[in-house]
């Protein structure tokens, strides 16, 4: 996973609960929170600071991946600026993830392993789609979509559903309000 993942999620740790619980979240996990950008992570480091925070905070944990994944998804669209010039709607957007951002993502850098998404169908006001990645990280994809929606000043209701039992696979059906 990119470096810009971790150092996107302290930032926001650091901005929502302050620094000491930025660093507290650090030291339980030996981790010095020096990312790069462009550097090469293990998720499971993620997936432990997530739960760290939980455990201060006593904010569940898809909580926590929700609100992170929503407040990413500027971050994600500033680093692709072609983008928001191509797409004029959440669904639109969603349907160039992965025919154009996950396919740039991986000419950039061959090792990475982005989520896939499976647009299972897609008209005008409802849209399902299947997100598959093997770091089970769906709620993250739940509040980076409604960030989309944000972003496009869009009302969509949002449901997820598990097809597989540890979360590797996700339907998500989208209906515009």
């Amino acid at each position: 996973m990119k470096g810009i993942i971790f150092s996107t999620f302290l930032e926001l740790v650091e901005r929502t609960f302050g620094l000491e619980i930025c660093q507290d979240i650090l030291d339980a996990n030996n981790d010095e929170g020096i990312y790069t950008s462009i550097g090469n992570y293990d998720h499971l480091n993620l997936v432990k600071l997530i739960i760290s925070l939980s455990n201060l905070t006593n904010i569940s944990i898809q909580s926590l991946q929700r609100v992170y994944g929503k407040s990413t998804f500027i971050n994600l669209l500033n680093s692709m600026p072609s983008l928001k010039l191509e797409s004029k709607s959440t669904f639109e957007f969603i349907t160039q993830v992965e025919e154009y951002i996950h396919l740039e993502i991986k000419k950039l850098y061959p090792e990475a392993k982005p989520p896939k998404f499976d647009i299972i169908s897609n008209s005008e006001y409802e849209m399902t789609l299947d997100y598959i990645s093997a770091r089970c990280l769906s709620n993250v994809c739940f509040g980076l979509i409604e960030g989309c929606a944000e972003y496009f000043d869009e009302k969509i209701n949002i449901q997820m559903h598990l097809i597989q039992a540890d979360g590797a696979q996700v339907r998500f059906t989208l209906k515009k309000v």
